[in-house]
């Protein structure tokens, strides 16, 4: 249930901030909207307020804003023709559809200066800066008979005061044995441990290069700090660009098959991540809401037809071309962007019903 409900929260409030962008900017560009909708398909419910009709749809995987003027061969009523979107300067076309990611990748912004301002700005526990968090199985820290939530104090009897000092004491030793000097549970222990070479990947499982290694990371425990609004915005600004870069590099890293595409997750994945999510915390929920966010505002910028990107490129060809592109050849590119959307996402249930069925 937890998994329904969090799927519903995070998807639906995030459609609504990307269909928001779309209606916004349309208004203020003088378009006129006919139809608000979240979800797709037979509507469930709705109500006209003035010119728009709001409505709640059968299939809540997506939204549409409908503007006067939005197909080619739509017949437009003289006194609506200023108000049409086909209408409109480039420019604004292009902001109005525009306006749907870019929503997106704001909201986040939003969201973490939010989180931000009220909990504080998570930094390392100064406590726990020597603090092991993992220790890699068969490992030499694991045969030495190193375990998680060991402090360590010194190696070859100089102290370390931050987890940079133990990355650098065993680069130095040069492949010989280190000397150890760990805090567990109140009482000091001694080890002696032989680094072994490796190759040290990034988050990606690239290789970065290869050093002499024990096999264990630092502790991830935060701690939040206060601060001012001012810094909150700042943090959530940074913490916003870290997903987007992360977003831009993992979707480069699987064209490039360092990352499986077996990673790739569609509906499912998302609602089973939501609902653990919100079992560890409303703060997990919203730091797990941005991730979804910049997803959303990343993939719609794509230029493939069908989505948000793709007429983001027929504007821009316009621009270059001083005309658009022939419909004939619109409807084609528009095709094909439907066949493979319509692709990925059987790929992505693929995935998620091979995770359920024969990952467990």
């Amino acid at each position: 249930m937890n998994s329904v409900i969090s799927f519903i929260i995070v998807l639906g409030l995030l459609i609504f901030v990307h269909e928001a962008g779309h209606f916004i900017v349309a208004k203020l560009c003088g378009v006129k909207v006919l139809k608000f909708s979240l979800g797709f398909g037979p509507k469930v419910w709705g109500r006209q307020l003035g010119e728009t009709e709001y409505l709640l749809s059968a299939f809540p995987l997506g939204g549409y804003v409908k503007m006067t003027g939005e197909k080619p061969d739509e017949k437009i009523p003289a006194e609506d023709q200023g108000r049409s979107f086909a209408n409109k300067p480039i420019w604004q076309r292009f902001l109005i559809v525009g306006a749907g990611p870019l929503s997106n990748l704001l909201f986040t912004a939003l969201l973490f200066f939010l989180i931000f301002a009220v909990s504080g700005i998570p930094e390392p526990d100064p406590e726990a800066s020597t603090q092991i968090g993992t220790v890699t199985a068969d490992s030499p820290a694991a045969e030495g008979g190193l375990k998680s939530g060991d402090i360590i104090l010194s190696i070859n009897d100089l102290e370390t005061r931050e987890w940079v000092d133990v990355s650098e004491l065993i680069r130095a030793g040069n492949g010989k044995p280190v000397q150890i000097k760990i805090l567990r549970d109140d009482k000091v222990l001694h080890f002696e441990i032989q680094p072994k070479m490796d190759a040290v990947k990034d988050i990606f499982g690239e290789k970065v290069e290869e050093r002499y290694i024990l096999g264990i990371t630092r502790s991830a425990e935060v701690i939040f700090v206060k601060s001012s609004l001012g810094r909150a915005l700042q943090a959530g600004i940074e913490q916003t660009w870290t997903y987007i870069y992360l977003t831009v590099m993992g979707i480069i890293k699987i064209f490039q098959q360092v990352v499986p595409a077996s990673e790739l997750g569609g509906p499912i994945l998302i609602a089973q991540l939501a609902g653990k999510q919100m079992e560890a915390g409303w703060i997990n929920l919203l730091y797990f809401m941005g991730l979804i966010s910049v997803n959303l505002g990343i993939i719609n910028l794509f230029p493939v037809p069908v989505l948000d990107g793709g007429h983001l490129f027929f504007f821009t060809v316009e621009a270059l071309r001083g005309k658009p592109m022939s419909r004939q050849t619109q409807e084609k590119l528009q095709q094909f962007g439907l066949f493979l959307l319509i692709s990925l996402m059987l790929f992505v249930f693929y995935n998620d019903l091979n995770r359920i069925f024969f990952q467990g």
